[in-house]
């Protein structure tokens, strides 16, 4: 089977191109991605059969052969770095429980702050 590498593909129609070790482009199309895979992203390395298509050759039965490398975990910062950050939305949380437990959320601009700080520690263990 060849093998090569993603060119491009839109996931929002579905589809795009495989550039083939040898050279060649080849059209992939969604259908032909395995399964619980919905996108492809430039780079990465596949395996697929060939079919003749209408307008030229077509990918099909994709294979990954290797997955991209997690960006988020490329960005994230380290264990000892989080270290300290967490301890301080502990603290910060340990603030806010009272007035929940009296059926009181933050108000502006604590709530919307606090929202943001979990979303941000929340990014650094999303792998």
């Amino acid at each position: 089977m060849p093998t090569g590498q993603v060119k491009w593909f839109n996931e929002t129609k579905g589809f795009g191109f495989l550039s083939r070790d040898d050279g060649d482009d080849v059209f992939v199309h969604s259908k032909a991605l395995p399964a619980g895979v919905s996108v492809l992203k430039p780079g990465q390395r596949v395996e697929f059969g060939v079919v003749a298509g209408h307008r030229g050759e077509q990918a099909m039965s994709v294979t990954l052969l290797d997955a991209l490398p997690s960006v988020a975990a490329a960005q994230r910062r380290s264990a000892d770095d989080m270290a300290p950050i967490v301890q301080d939305l502990i603290t910060t949380l340990d603030g806010i429980l009272p007035g929940l437990q009296h059926g009181r959320y933050p108000t502006k601009p604590a709530g919307p702050q606090l929202a943001a700080l979990l979303r941000a520690v929340a990014d650094q263990f999303d792998v």
